[in-house]
């Protein structure tokens, strides 16, 4: 049972964007910090967050069920990491030797490697192993204080293996990991089946998988690989504007080989997101500014693919909302750490440590349509919390590495870390 109500008190500093919408431009570094801070929340929801001194005096003499000490560290909001690919089984470690030995990810995948090497070990998984996959990659993602994902389909490739994998996600939500965001990734690749007739793929997805995916609400976003050698401009458009009939938010990989004319799509669509960005040009990110569409920056997949970063600097500056993703997935950033990304988007791409922390909470939850709920620390708000063991939020970056989420609340209940004893 989560704990009626949950005290944190005597940390030495709480950090956290403010409001219930992305922030771009200057107000994306805009950081409130109060040092020797307390946090109540009741029946899930956060309604005290400030000073002890403040606390002792609206909430003396009234106990919690749950009391966490967070002397000598810092309460930040619950990550929410917006790009995610947790469905998946098999092992590519081994290409990581031929990346290192100078050859390309285009190479290898065009001998039988990358995204469809995963699409056969995930078609041959049994729903046991794939659920037991996922529920390791999602319980990772909330010890490093994760507390929401976005978790992408696109390793099944027929309309049976992609509706298997929402379904899956839909199984597996529990109070116990992270509060998944699911999102329908049929157009990941073009599948081995219909490589001589891609118009077909295109309508099983429109025709066959989106329908009953919107139908059963088993996603609330659709995502397309738009990109030189994945899909074209125009069968994204197609794509996508059947997805937003149907009810579904629209995200797009866009312009990470090239510039493919991804994110001037995500653009003209007014999309809830344009992920990864490698590639933008000043004319993309002035219309995503003005389409307000949240850029979600990969730094970690930019960084494992030695590629040159995402210009996260020039679009910040532009007043493009900018968020950072793991990209957590089988092949080109194999790994859970939100925290991790975000060093790297802070020393790769020039995120301030202040930009970095409303990427990774306020303006993540905004590009997931969650910004009134969750992505900082606010009364009203749902009580996702991560404490971390630092005196402030610039260890996040500065101690990178290593994991330093203490504890981690979601919904006011401690699901890691915590003293013995405490209600979880």
């Amino acid at each position: 049972m989560a704990a009626h109500s949950l005290e944190i008190r005597n940390a030495a500093c709480l950090a956290t964007p403010l409001g219930s919408s992305a922030k771009r431009g200057r107000e994306q570094g805009e950081i409130l910090r109060i040092r020797d801070a307390a946090l109540r929340a009741e029946d899930g929801r956060i309604v005290f967050a400030g000073t002890e001194a403040d606390y002792r005096r609206e909430f003396g003499g009234k106990a919690a069920d749950a009391r966490l000490d967070a002397s000598g560290k810092t309460i930040l909001p619950g990550f929410v990491d917006a790009h995610t690919h947790p469905v998946w089984a098999g092992d590519r470690g081994a290409e990581i030797g031929r990346r290192l030995a100078g050859e390309t990810y285009a190479a290898i995948a065009a001998e039988g490697g990358g995204i469809l090497a995963t699409v056969r070990a995930t078609r041959a998984a049994s729903d046991e192993e794939l659920e037991r996959l996922v529920r390791e990659r999602l319980g990772r993602m909330l010890s490093c204080g994760t507390t929401t994902a976005e978790a992408k389909s696109g390793y099944g490739l027929t309309a049976e293996e992609e509706i298997r994998a929402l379904r899956l996600l839909a199984r597996i939500e529990s109070p116990d990991l992270p509060r998944v965001v699911p999102t329908l990734l049929a157009a990941h690749e073009i599948p081995p089946e219909y490589r001589d007739d891609r118009r077909e793929w295109v309508r099983v997805i429109t025709e066959q998988i989106i329908p009953p995916c919107a139908r059963e609400k088993l996603a609330r976003f659709c995502d397309v690989f738009c990109e030189t050698g994945v899909f074209t401009v125009n069968e994204s458009w197609l794509i996508l504007k059947a997805a937003r009939r149907a009810g579904l938010g629209l995200r797009i990989h866009a312009d990470e080989l090239a510039l493919s004319g991804g994110a001037k799509l995500a653009a003209e669509l007014r999309a809830d997101s344009a992920d990864h960005l490698l590639h933008v040009g000043a004319k993309e990110i002035e219309a995503l500014a003005a389409a307000g569409t949240v850029a979600v920056v990969l730094p970690g997949t930019a960084w494992w693919m030695q590629s040159k970063p995402a210009p996260a600097r020039a679009m910040i500056e532009a007043g493009v909302p900018v968020a950072v993703a793991t990209d957590a997935n089988p092949g080109t950033c194999n790994s859970e750490s939100l925290p991790a990304a975000a060093t790297h988007a802070c020393l790769d791409s020039k995120f301030t440590v202040e930009e970095a922390l409303t990427a990774i909470t306020l303006n993540a939850a905004a590009s997931l349509g969650l910004a009134g709920e969750i992505g900082s620390l606010e009364p009203g708000k749902r009580a996702d919390v991560v404490l971390l063991d630092a005196p402030d939020d610039r260890h996040l970056i500065y101690h990178w590495g290593v994991n330093l989420a203490g504890a981690v609340i979601r919904g006011g209940r401690v699901v890691r870390g915590g003293p013995p004893g405490t209600p979880a």
